[in-house]
């Protein structure tokens, strides 16, 4: 009784598994603590600009008010965009790695 093997010999399949072993053993592995980090980076890089734009959009709605238009939510959004565009940016730049 011989079984059968589609990618040829049982030396060449424990040689593949090997190498799928060692390539698998040789990739960085990121803890958890990195995720977290990278969480709490990704965090930080959208709330600084949101809360900047908010505070200054406050600010000039009490000092150059504009009728029918609020600094504030204008900056705020703008905020966000900032943001989301940093956290975008550090997200690929950690990725890269990998």
């Amino acid at each position: 009784m011989s079984a059968s093997h589609p990618s040829g010999s049982p030396a060449e399949e424990v040689r593949r598994k090997a190498r799928r072993k060692e390539a698998a053993g040789s990739r960085e592995r990121r803890s958890v603590w990195f995720g977290l980090g990278m969480f709490g980076l990704v965090g930080w890089a959208v709330a600084i600009p949101t809360l900047a734009g908010v505070g200054l959009g406050a600010w000039l709605d009490r000092v150059a008010p504009v009728p029918g238009f609020s600094w504030t939510l204008a900056l705020l959004l703008a905020g966000v965009v900032l943001g989301a565009a940093n956290a975008w940016w550090w997200v690929k730049r950690e990725s890269r790695n990998d």
